[in-house]
């Protein structure tokens, strides 16, 4: 489903931010992506998204080329992909059904089907009973959920949470991992980037180490045993 095949991503001031990355994800699988701050992870996840362009080495995702893509095509490609923020990216003048629904109007989802469908995956998240609040009068774990919610709503074939858990407690940290792991259940490629080993060790999944822009360790072993 994704595959990096020798691939380096260098910035304009020189700095390397990844070097020589062979990376294979399988349709279904369930990711961690690990490092300390600038160990690359965040640059490798836009590079899935094309929000930043390879230096060097070819990236597929479900079966094209995404280098290339056309710049005009790059919507219609993402299109196959959910983004869970850090820092939730909510609309803060929009209800909780006004930030989900807006990810299928931007697609030209008939109107018609876009009620159903936003209520459906609120119910999904645990959070249909805020339908009308506004983010301010959310928690962060409930703003998380309104964002994995909006990162679904289009049926993505990947997710990709990068520092999702981030900003929340212990507690509401473990209900997030646990409504992505039954998404996941579902058939969803999730990605998800983090630096809190305590989290991995909740969950039995793949776990790809990243150090200086390389792949230190990749690994389906006791969680216990990795380290960053």
């Amino acid at each position: 489903m994704i595959k990096f095949t020798n691939v380096s991503k260098t910035y304009h001031d020189g700095d390397k931010s990844l070097n020589g990355i062979n990376l294979g994800i399988k349709q279904g699988e369930f990711v961690f992506l690990v490092g300390h701050s600038g160990a690359g992870k965040s640059t490798l996840l836009k590079l899935i998204t094309r929000e930043e362009k390879l230096s060097e080495g070819r990236i597929s995702v479900l079966g094209d080329e995404i280098t290339k893509i056309k710049t005009n095509k790059i919507h219609k490609y993402r299109r196959n992909i959910g983004i869970v923020f850090q820092d939730f990216k909510l609309l803060k003048d929009k209800t909780v059904f006004e930030n989900v629904e807006i990810a299928m109007r931007v697609i030209g989802t008939n109107p018609n089907k876009i009620k159903p469908r936003v209520m459906e995956v609120l119910h999904k998240v645990k959070i249909a009973d805020k339908y009308n609040k506004y983010p301010s009068e959310l928690s962060g774990g409930e703003c998380q959920r309104v964002g994995i919610a909006r990162a679904i709503v289009n049926k993505p074939s990947i997710i990709i949470a990068d520092e999702c858990t981030g900003n929340l407690d212990i507690d509401n940290s473990k209900s997030i991992l646990n409504l992505l792991n039954d998404i996941n259940a579902e058939g969803v490629t999730i990605i998800m980037a983090t630096h809190d080993i305590e989290m991995l060790k909740m969950f039995s999944k793949r776990v790809v180490v990243l150090e200086k822009g390389k792949i230190i360790k990749d690994t389906k072993r006791d969680l216990y045993e990795v380290s960053v």
